[in-house]
């Protein structure tokens, strides 16, 4: 069984347009670096959890996406960060949500799964319960980014309330962008290891001017992230009250467990037919106990990448002629 991870940035109406060759080329390179870190804990034998924990850590310190460094305003100035992970050995699972001092969320997710006493814990408890077991604090200035206030600032002056990571960054990016609506900002990474075992990590910012409180699809399991050896790994990025509407992340898995369908064709089913009913725009990464990985997404694009542990690494932002 040859290990392999998947990430993703965020997906939605990302126009070349958009994105200069400049601003493209530091998409990848971040990607790839995310990359690097998670396929070299699978070549060393290490376990899927480490290697989703690494990567989305590695995002969440990037400032390009939305979630740790990088993270989008409330529509109060403020930041609420939101991340979760899954084993899908166990099904033990670990979130955080509406948290505000911490550098690095996914390691409070991930210390949550591991005590095993709860799944979710959230603000002001959550950051205590951090504390106590060592994980860094970060002053609210920390998570600041001059592209970020630039978006959340647009967005308060044209009364734009509640925008998609990448919507708001377009604000910044170019006047008149396609469907400006309709991008969105999570990071998260799904991995198969060397011994058979699955796992899932999502973590995200939010939305850009969202009200204070607001919680997604990241931090619930079956909605935004999950993981079962038996069937697949999922974590999505997307409009998150319609992932949670259709328990986006588990309904892949069942429909895999329960219909017999393949990895590819549960996928279609999820993201192509059943979240544009409710105009579910965004997309998700996953991988299945086989070690195949399929990166559907409904919208424009979404930065996304994957790596075999001792094969090639890429990363994509833009619909390729055969999606």
């Amino acid at each position: 069984m040859n290990p392999v991870i998947a990430i993703h940035g965020g997906a939605g109406t990302i126009t070349r347009a958009a994105l200069s060759a400049e601003q493209e080329r530091a998409f990848h390179e971040a990607l790839d670096h995310v990359l690097q870190g998670g396929q070299r804990i699978l070549e060393q034998g290490g376990s899927a959890l480490d290697a989703v924990t690494e990567a989305v850590l590695r995002l969440e310190e990037c400032p390009l996406f939305n979630a740790g460094k990088g993270a989008v305003f409330t529509h109060a100035g403020t930041h609420e960060l939101d991340a979760s992970i899954m084993d899908g050995r166990t099904l033990a699972a670990g979130a955080v949500a509406c948290v505000k001092s911490l550098r690095n969320p996914i390691l409070a997710a991930r210390r949550v799964m591991e005590e095993g006493r709860h799944v979710l814990l959230v603000g002001e408890g959550a950051e205590a319960f951090a504390r106590d077991n060592g994980l860094e604090s970060v002053a609210p200035d920390y998570y600041f980014t001059e592209a970020r206030h630039a978006q959340w600032q647009r967005a308060l002056a044209e009364g734009r309330t509640d925008l998609l990571d990448h919507d708001a960054q377009a604000l910044t990016s170019q006047p008149e962008p396609i469907d400006p609506d309709t991008k969105m900002g999570t990071v998260g990474a799904v991995a198969l290891d060397a011994q058979g075992n699955l796992a899932a990590a999502t973590s995200t910012g939010g939305v850009t001017d969202k009200r204070v409180g607001r919680v997604g699809d990241t931090p619930l399991f079956d909605a935004g992230c999950y993981a079962n050896n038996r069937t697949v790994a999922i974590s999505c990025t997307g409009a998150g009250e319609k992932f949670i509407r259709l328990l986006a992340a588990y309904d892949v898995s069942a429909l895999m467990e329960y219909r017999g369908l393949s990895l590819a064709e549960a996928c279609d089913i999820v993201v192509m037919r059943k979240l544009p009913t409710i105009n579910g725009l965004g997309g998700l990464i996953a991988v299945d106990h086989r070690g195949e990985v399929c990166m559907p997404f409904n919208s424009e694009g979404m930065y996304r990448g994957k790596a075999l542990a001792g094969g090639p690494r890429s990363t994509a932002i833009y619909r390729s002629a055969d999606e």
